[in-house]
């Protein structure tokens, strides 16, 4: 059975380019139907649609405070789409219990950290400040809690002398345009047991 697969994000969209091409390949357990974002100018919305695939925006600044009410229309629209898998890409809005509850089991994401390690953001700042030897980014699936629930996969990048925030995520950015692609063909095909890229 393909899966039917909807991608969240907010900004470029260059994880979401990824998957997409992943999909188009022979074979694929998934294929996308919808790309949106709460961010109805976010650049991922134009670079999907040159890809051949439907996108949709809720703008979530009319819904001030009301976190439940904007995920009830995303859930509206990702149900009309067909949507029964997601794939969060850079989507910067905090999910509440109730929505991640609906979605459960049929929910990922992708983190800059190697997790459990610096969940929230400033991931890049907060492995060099610590002295670490090694960053890298995880896909996992999407529980209540932040950047937690169960690892799918993980990709591993050297921290070098000189790194900065900017050049470390740069770096990661790369593993995980490998990593998350090869996370959701083995979801989308039911394969929960983690991947771990050196």
């Amino acid at each position: 059975m393909t899966r039917s697969c909807a991608i969240l994000l907010s900004g470029g969209g260059s994880n979401m380019v990824q998957l997409v091409k992943s999909m188009a390949e022979a074979g694929h357990p998934a294929r996308p139907v919808l790309v949106m974002s709460n961010d109805p100018g976010a650049g991922g919305l134009a670079r999907a649609q040159a890809m051949g695939v439907a996108t949709d925006a809720v703008d979530h600044r009319p819904f001030g405070k009301d976190r439940a009410a904007f995920e009830a229309e995303l859930t509206a629209r990702l149900e009309a789409a067909g949507a029964d898998l997601i794939c969060l890409a850079g989507f910067m809005r905090v999910l509440t219990e109730g929505f991640v509850r609906h979605w459960e089991g049929r929910m990922l994401n992708i983190h800059p950290s190697l997790l459990p390690k610096y969940r929230g953001l400033h991931t890049h700042a907060r492995a060099l400040d610590a002295g670490d030897a090694e960053a890298g980014c995880t896909v996992h699936e999407v529980t209540p809690a932040l950047d937690d629930g169960p690892i799918l996969g993980q990709a591993r990048v050297p921290i070098l002398s000189g790194d900065t925030p900017e050049s470390l995520a740069a770096r990661v950015l790369v593993r995980e345009h490998e990593l998350y692609p090869a996370c959701l063909r083995r979801f989308a095909a039911g394969e929960r047991h983690p991947i771990y890229l050196n």
